[in-house]
C-alpha cells in the first residue's frame, strides 16, 4: 500500500473515530468512569509504590554502600521494611505530637479572640464604625462551646466515615488490593524493569524500544530527584520558620513552622498560604509584631529561595521560573493542587525531551548543508 494512501486512510479513520466519541460523550465518560473504578486499586498501589519508591532508593543506596556484599532482594527487602517503619513512625509522630500542638494552638487561638474581641470592637467604633451588630453577635456567641463542637464534630465525622470505610467491603478490598500491588511492585521492581524491557524490545523496533525506556527513565529519574528534594526542602523550611520565629519571639511559632512545611509542597500558592496564615495569627496574638513577623517570614523566604532551593530542588528540575510559573498554573487549572505539584516536573521531563530533539534537529540540518 502506498505510505501517502496509509496516512490519509490513518487521518480518516481518526477523524472517524474522534467524531464518535465527541457525539458519544456521555457514553464514553460513563465506560471511563467504570473502568476508572475496576483498575481504582492497581493504579492506587501503583501510586503509593512510586511514592514510597523515592526514600526506598534512598535508603537501599546507603545500604548497599555500608554492605557492598548485600544481596539485591535482601537489600530490598530491607530497604522496604525500614521505608514502612520511617511511616509508621512519620505517622505516630503526626497522631501523638502534631496534632494535639495545632487543636491546642486553634483552641489558645479562639480564647484570644474571645478575650481581645471588645477591644477590636471598640477601636473600629472609634474609627467611626457602627458595631452594633458586631457586639451583639460577640455576646451570644460562646467560643469555648464553638471550639470544642468543631473539635467534637469533627471527630464524629471522621469517627463516621472510618467506621463506613471499614464496613464497606469493597472499599476493604480494594485497599488490600492496593497494598498487595504496591508491595509486589517494590519488592519486585527490578524483575519487573527487566520484564517490561524485555516486552519492549520483542514486540516494538529497537530504537522505539531504546526511545521508550530513556523517556521512561528521565521520567522517573525528574520525579524522583524532585520529590526527595521537596521533602528535604520543607524539613528545612519548617525549621528555619521555626528558629527564626523562636528567637524573635513571635508567637505560634511551631503552629506556623507546621503550616509552611505543609503548604510548601505546593508551589507559588503555598508559601503565599502560609505567610498570610503566619500574619493573621501574628495579628490576634500580638498586633504590633505583625509587621515584624512579615519581614522575617520573608527574610527566611528569601534565605531559602535564593541559597536552598536552587539546590536542593531547583537543580534536579531545571526548568526557568516562567516555566515553572506556568506549569503550576495549568496543572492547578486542571486537576487542583495535585496538578500543581505533579506538572512541574512532568513539564521538566517535556522541556528535556524537547530540548533534545531540537538539537538533534539542528545538528542534522547544520550537517546537511553545504560547506561554503
Amino acid at each position: 500500500m502506498n505510505k501517502q494512501l496509509k496516512q490519509q486512510m490513518l487521518l480518516v479513520a481518526f477523524g472517524v473515530a474522534l467524531f464518535a466519541a465527541l457525539t458519544n460523550i456521555r457514553e464514553l465518560t460513563g465506560v471511563f468512569g467504570a473502568l476508572a473504578g475496576i483498575l481504582s486499586p492497581v493504579l492506587s498501589g501503583l501510586l503509593l509504590a512510586f511514592v514510597l519508591s523515592v526514600p526506598m532508593l534512598g535508603i537501599e543506596r546507603r545500604l548497599t554502600a555500608f554492605f557492598p556484599k548485600l544481596k539485591e532482594r535482601t537489600a530490598d527487602a530491607l530497604s522496604l521494611a525500614l521505608t514502612m517503619l520511617c511511616v509508621a513512625v512519620l505517622i505516630f509522630l503526626l497522631c501523638v505530637l502534631a496534632i494535639p500542638q495545632l487543636t491546642a494552638s486553634v483552641g489558645s487561638i479562639a480564647e484570644l479572640v474571645k478575650e481581645n474581641w471588645p477591644d477590636w470592637v471598640a477601636r473600629l467604633g472609634s474609627y467611626g464604625v457602627d458595631t452594633t451588630q458586631l457586639s451583639g453577635l460577640a455576646a451570644s456567641f460562646d467560643w469555648k462551646t464553638a471550639v470544642e463542637k468543631l473539635f467534637t464534630g469533627a471527630g464524629a465525622v471522621i469517627g463516621s466515615v472510618v467506621d463506613l470505610a471499614s464496613s464497606t467491603v469493597s472499599v476493604t478490598v480494594n485497599a488490600v488490593f492496593a497494598l498487595v500491588i504496591m508491595f509486589y511492585v517494590l519488592l519486585g521492581r527490578r524483575e519487573l524493569g527487566r520484564q517490561s524491557r524485555g516486552f519492549l524490545y520483542a514486540y516494538c523496533k529497537e530504537a522505539t524500544a531504546a526511545r521508550i525506556c530513556r523517556v521512561a527513565k528521565l521520567t522517573h529519574d525528574t520525579y524522583t530527584k524532585f520529590f526527595s528534594g521537596q521533602c528535604i526542602e520543607v524539613l528545612i523550611l519548617g525549621t528555619m520558620i521555626f528558629l527564626a520565629f523562636s528567637i524573635f519571639r513571635i508567637p505560634y511559632a511551631a503552629l506556623t513552622a507546621a503550616l509552611t512545611a505543609a503548604f510548601a509542597f505546593v508551589p507559588y500558592v503555598g508559601a503565599f498560604a502560609s505567610c498570610l496564615i503566619g500574619v493573621l495569627l501574628t495579628l490576634l496574638a500580638a498586633p504590633e509584631k505583625a509587621l515584624l513577623c512579615l519581614l522575617v517570614y520573608q527574610a527566611v523566604q528569601f534565605i531559602e529561595n535564593q541559597f536552598i532551593y536552587p539546590h536542593v530542588v531547583g537543580g534536579s528540575v531545571g526548568l526557568p521560573p516562567l516555566w515553572t510559573l506556568l506549569a503550576a498554573l495549568l496543572g492547578g487549572k486542571l486537576f487542583g493542587i495535585i496538578g500543581i505539584i505533579f506538572f512541574i516536573p512532568l513539564t521538566a521531563v517535556i522541556a528535556q525531551l524537547l530540548s533534545g530533539d531540537m538539537e538533534r534537529r539542528l545538528a542534522a540540518r547544520e550537517k546537511g548543508k553545504p560547506s561554503k
